[in-house]
């Protein structure tokens, strides 16, 4: 069996970004860039107030106070979205609104709880403001030219909102990769299928498809093959047309378990079968050609596990994303517990916030077919295989179900 660290590598090393494609930006969201975006304009792209008040000059209210406020006339008005503002005269003030253009001949703004209107004319300034106070300058943002956005950036809703305010309507992303889901098996039925004695629900296929979209791929969910050898190699035949095929079930030691046999016979090159983990030790991948194949257990709970750990890293890396993995943080048991040892074991938590490190709650049932084990888990706590016993309060390892990071989760260290 393959230690956890070198499986991931031998997997993960395997795959390699996929071609770019143009989108239209509110098609963005959650992709990857595939090119650095530089800016079109300065941002912003005028002086302009960050305060409602009224543009001045500075040296003009020199020593202003309550108690000796500064009295000037007012000249005009500028509020954004308005015409241009008519430029200053020395010793006026002109009303300006937060977002407006500065007027020429100002070069401060006094916010408007600094002032007091004795006529409608008139204002008075209670302080002084030094060259720039609530001026937002222009380009100071950004500059035109200046990079915006490293290829390899993710796109969330702050990346489209400086995209969109640069006015980048489309973007170049990597694309979104394929990934045929095929499930072996006599036993399973579709969710439509009426129940029939010694059948199950593919909740797999389910399950399996709706990790591939939280990772960003397009699952293509393949006809469920019978345990029959001819049956699922045409079925292999068919998914390795996908950017990556992942099979469920069938790459065990049973007699039935034809998967790796089928694999072999459409030309797949095994790289790694067994993984010293719980749950997931059947884990199997190879290649065809380039195309990543990858032997998910039929488990359901196995399945989940190892395609979070092993398989969702390599999906991530198809899309060009330089932090694929999920961040290791330190926890802290909530209640003593027991279990088998021999394994490094994956074990499902949730996480109490508000301590340092979190606690970490182990769910009661770790079984490999528990299903509800897999229900609100917020992080997979690493046992180490040597050890039968932990302690509350003890501190160990785990893998966030959230977020990313550069560093594998095998490493020494959290």
């Amino acid at each position: 069996m393959l230690e956890p660290a070198a499986a991931l590598k031998e997997l993960v090393g395997a795959f390699a970004p996929l071609g770019a494609e143009r989108v239209e930006l509110s098609a963005a969201l959650g992709r990857v860039l595939a090119d650095p975006v530089h800016a079109r304009e300065d941002s912003p792209p005028f002086d302009n107030s960050a305060m409602d008040g009224y543009a001045v000059r500075s040296a003009e209210l020199a020593g202003a106070s309550p108690e000796t406020p500064v009295r000037l006339p007012l000249r005009g008005e500028s509020r954004a979205g308005g015409p241009p503002p008519p430029p200053l005269p020395p010793g006026h003030a002109q009303r300006i609104f937060t977002g407006a253009p500065l007027p020429e001949g100002a070069d401060a703004v006094l916010m408007q709880e600094d002032s007091r209107r004795p006529a409608p004319d008139v204002v008075e300034a209670l302080a002084s403001v030094p060259p720039g106070r609530h001026v937002r300058r222009r380009g100071e943002d950004v500059a035109r030219g200046d990079r915006l956005l490293a290829a390899g950036a993710l796109v969330g809703p702050g990346e489209v909102g400086l995209l969109a305010a640069q006015r980048q309507a489309t973007v170049s992303v990597h694309r979104r990769p394929q990934v045929a889901l095929l499930s072996t098996g006599d036993e399973l039925r579709d969710l439509s299928d009426p129940p029939e004695p010694g059948t199950i629900v593919n909740s797999n296929a389910y399950a399996l498809a709706a990790q591939v979209r939280v990772a960003g791929g397009i699952p293509w969910v393949l006809p469920t093959a019978p345990d029959e050898p001819t049956a699922i190699e045409a079925a292999v035949r068919e998914g390795l047309r996908a950017d990556l095929l992942l099979t469920l079930g069938g790459v065990s030691v049973g007699e039935y378990d034809f998967v790796r046999g089928a694999l072999a016979a459409c030309g797949v090159r095994e790289r790694f079968w067994k993984v010293a983990v719980k749950p997931g030790k059947p884990i199997s991948f190879g290649l065809a050609g380039t195309t990543p194949v990858v032997g998910l257990p039929g488990n359901p709970v196995s399945a989940m596990v190892t395609f979070e750990v092993f398989v969702r890293p390599g999906l991530r890396r198809l899309q060009g994303d330089p932090r694929p993995y999920r961040p290791r943080v330190e926890v802290a048991l909530a209640s003593d517990h027991r279990r088998r040892a021999g394994r490094l074991e994956l074990a499902r938590a949730r996480l109490e916030a508000g301590g340092h490190p979190p606690r970490a709650h182990l769910l009661a049932r770790q079984g490999s077919g528990s299903l509800p084990s897999m229900v609100g888990v917020d992080a997979l706590v690493l046992l180490p295989p040597e050890r039968e016993e932990f302690v509350a309060g003890e501190r160990l390892p785990a893998l966030l179900l959230e977020g990313r990071c550069d560093r594998p989760p095998f490493s020494v260290g959290p």
